[in-house]
C-alpha cells in the first residue's frame, strides 16, 4: 500500500507533534499518553506514532518488529483525540486502527496480536479456554439463563474467565436479583464482542463477529442489554448499530443509578471507607459517562469520595485497551500506566480504588501488588462495593 492507497493519507499528515495530547486537561504531567508514560520516547506518542506510520506508507522506512511494537502499544484511550486541538482529532484514532489493519493484512503484526487473534477466532476468548467454562460463574452465583427477560446480562470474556473478575460479575449478578430486575445471561453461548479486535485492525473478524453476534440476539428476542465491561457496552453501543445491531445498551453503573433514583436499590450498611474512582477510557473519553459510576459510589452510606488529580476526561488509561490486556505491551516497567496510576490513587488518601471495569479491576489490582501497596490500597469494582453495603458478601 502506498499513502495515496491509505484511507487516511490526505489528512495524517496535519499531526504536526504540538504534543498537546500529552497533557491532561491541568497540565499537570506530560505523560497522559500511556505508551508515552511507559516509553518516554517521541515515537510512542501520538504525533511520532502517525508521523511514522506516514514514512512507512511513502516507504521512507521498512516495516519492522519494533515499528508493530509501536502501533499495537496503542490502547486506544482516546486521550490524544479528546485533547487534540486540530481538525483531524475525530480521525486520529481511525488513522491507527487503518494503519494496524494493514499490517494485519500483511501479515505483520506482533506476536502476541497474532496469537490474541488466533485464540479468539479459535476458542472465542483469549484464554484459550472451552466454550463450554463460560458460564460457570452463573452455576456460582445462581443465575438464570435468558429466555426472554427483560435484560440480558453480557459479562463479556473477562468476566466470566477471569477468577478476580468473576467474582465482580458474581456480585452484580446478586445485586440485581435483590432489586428484582428481570435479567438472564448466555452462559456458555455468550459470545465475545469483539471491541479489541476492532481495535486491533482485523476488520474482517470484527464484521464476521458482529453479525453472528446480532443474529444470535435477534433471535433470542433480546432488545435491551446491561454490560459489565464498558469495552463491551462500547461496541454493542457504536459499532453494532452500523450493522443492523439495535439494542438498547446500558453499562451496569448507569442501570444501577436508574434503580438508586427508583428506590429499588437501597445501600444500607454503613461502610466507612475513603474511595477514589478511576475512570475506564471505554466509558468515560469514549462514552462520556462519567456520573453514573460516582452517583453509585456518593448513594453509599459511609463512603467518601475523593478524586485522583487526573480523573474524567484527563484519566490516565490502565493500559489495556486495545488488546494491551492480553498483549501486555505497557507492563514491565515502574513507568507502566497501571504502577504510574495506583501510586496517584494513593495519594489521594483513599484506601479503596474503586473501577468500573473488569479489565481495570485486575490491571490495577495486579500494580498494587507489585509495588507493594497491599496494605494500603485495595482494588474493588462498585459492583462489589454497592452488594456489600446491601449485605451481599
Amino acid at each position: 500500500m502506498s499513502l495515496a492507497d491509505f484511507e487516511y493519507g490526505d489528512i495524517i499528515h496535519r499531526c504536526f507533534r504540538c504534543g498537546y495530547c500529552k497533557f491532561p486537561v491541568n497540565w499537570m504531567d506530560v505523560n497522559n499518553c500511556p505508551a508515552y508514560a511507559r516509553y518516554r520516547m517521541e515515537s510512542y506518542s501520538c504525533g511520532g506514532r502517525l508521523w511514522l506510520t506516514r514514512a512507512w506508507l511513502m516507504n521512507e522506512i521498512q516495516w519492522t518488529d519494533h515499528l508493530a511494537h509501536i502501533l499495537y502499544s496503542c490502547t486506544a484511550c482516546k486521550n490524544c483525540e479528546v485533547k487534540c486541538p486540530l481538525g483531524i482529532n475525530v480521525d486520529i484514532l481511525n488513522m491507527i486502527r487503518a494503519a494496524k489493519k494493514e499490517m494485519v493484512e500483511q501479515g505483520k503484526i506482533p506476536t502476541a496480536a497474532r496469537d490474541f487473534l488466533e485464540s479468539i477466532q479459535l476458542h472465542g476468548n483469549p484464554y484459550r479456554i472451552p466454550k463450554s467454562k463460560r458460564g460457570v460463574w452463573m452455576d456460582e452465583a445462581g443465575i438464570e439463563r435468558y429466555q426472554g427477560q427483560e435484560y440480558l446480562y453480557h459479562v463479556g470474556c473477562v468476566g466470566a474467565y477471569d477468577t478476580r473478575a468473576r467474582e465482580a460479575a458474581k456480585k452484580l449478578g446478586r445485586l440485581l436479583q435483590k432489586c428484582g430486575v428481570s435479567f438472564g445471561a448466555l452462559g456458555e453461548a455468550e459470545p465475545c464482542d469483539g471491541n479489541e479486535v476492532n481495535h486491533m485492525g482485523e476488520e474482517g473478524l470484527f464484521e464476521m463477529m458482529v453479525e453472528d453476534n446480532i443474529s444470535l440476539l435477534n433471535s433470542l428476542g433480546v432488545k435491551k442489554v446491561i454490560t459489565l465491561s464498558p469495552h463491551s457496552y462500547n461496541a454493542i453501543k457504536n459499532d453494532y448499530p452500523r450493522y443492523g445491531g439495535k439494542f438498547r445498551i446500558l453499562h451496569y453503573t448507569q442501570l444501577l443509578e436508574k434503580l438508586i433514583e427508583a428506590n429499588r436499590l437501597n445501600p444500607t450498611v454503613e461502610m466507612r471507607i475513603k474511595v477514589t474512582y478511576h475512570d475506564p477510557c471505554f466509558l468515560g473519553r469514549w462514552n462520556a459517562e462519567y456520573d453514573a459510576p460516582r452517583s453509585v459510589l456518593k448513594s453509599i452510606p459511609g463512603v467518601s469520595l475523593v478524586e485522583m488529580e487526573r480523573n474524567r476526561e484527563s484519566s490516565l488509561c490502565c493500559g489495556g485497551g486495545g488488546g494491551n490486556f492480553s498483549m501486555d505491551l505497557l507492563g514491565g516497567s515502574p513507568d507502566s500506566p497501571a504502577r504510574r496510576r495506583v501510586h496517584e490513587a494513593l495519594a489521594t488518601g483513599a484506601n479503596i480504588l474503586a473501577v468500573a471495569c473488569p479489565k481495570c479491576l485486575i490491571i490495577l489490582e495486579d500494580a498494587v501488588k507489585v509495588e507493594g501497596l497491599d496494605d494500603k490500597l485495595i482494588v474493588k469494582d462498585i459492583a462489589e462495593i454497592a452488594a456489600e453495603s446491601c449485605g451481599i458478601m
